[in-house]
């Protein structure tokens, strides 16, 4: 048995070389058995599912730029302004009107005669710094008898008269009379006479704020306030027309 070992370690090549060429003939057999014009195939690959893969995408658009802020944007100029005191319109500062000082005429509304209704060719004027009812005939009478009529000093909503020395028909101890104005409440309200309706259709009655229920009338040709009286000859005295002025 020893004898023969060396024998058969001498033939373990020759036999794997023996294997090795009949693997070799099997494979090209068939190979060559294989339908001429078949093609192999080939392994296929696996998906790229796996993380960690590079991705070849189409490259995106590139990003378009914000608008920028509006405090770097140059604001479109301003429409020119119409308003009032703009420089298209500029504002006008409403004149105020001058306040009277004492012994200065307002202004005027309009030259006022007044005329008595029961003696219509008679009317007030100013005469000795009274108030009297007379014919006019002269220049200077007409003058004398002819006022302006303002709003009442001490209500607007009655009437003041206006000589053209710039008095003031004022009552003082009940006669009427031409006085310069002397600022104080107590004249204002003497020299404020408020219209009345007359029982003589375009006549008036002059009854004093101050003094309400007395009204000026004539009396002996001189003008005075007097309270009323319910008299045909109260109310005849009592009525004046108011006319356009003489002078």
């Amino acid at each position: 048995m020893p004898e023969n070992t060396p024998r058969t370690r001498r033939l373990w090549p020759a036999a794997a070389l023996a294997l090795a060429v009949a693997a070799a003939c099997v494979t090209v057999t068939a190979m060559n058995d294989r339908p001429h014009g078949t093609k192999a195939t080939a392994p296929a690959t696996p998906p790229d599912t796996g993380p960690g893969l590079l991705s070849f995408a189409s490259p995106s658009a590139p990003p378009t730029p914000a608008p920028a802020p509006a405090r770097n944007r140059t604001a479109p100029p301003a429409p020119a302004s119409s308003a009032p005191g703009s420089p298209a319109h500029p504002r006008r500062t409403p004149a105020k009107s001058p306040t009277p000082t004492a012994g200065s005429p307002r202004p005027a509304e309009h030259g006022t005669s007044v005329r008595s209704l029961n003696y219509p060719d008679r009317y007030w004027h100013v005469s000795g710094g009274l108030v009297k009812l007379g014919p006019v005939g002269s220049a200077a009478d007409r003058r004398a008898a002819t006022f302006t009529r303002v709003k009442g000093l001490a209500d607007a909503r009655c009437s003041s008269f206006t000589t053209a020395d710039g008095s003031y028909l004022r009552h003082r101890d009940f006669l009427l009379r031409a006085e310069p104005a002397d600022g104080s409440p107590l004249f204002a309200q003497d020299a404020t006479f408020c219209p009345r309706a007359s029982a003589s259709p375009g006549a008036v009655m002059l009854e004093s704020v101050n003094y309400p229920g007395r009204f000026l009338r004539h009396q002996n040709f001189q003008l005075r306030l007097d309270p009323y009286q319910n008299t045909g000859l109260y109310r005849s005295d009592s009525a004046f027309l108011l006319v356009d002025g003489l002078a």
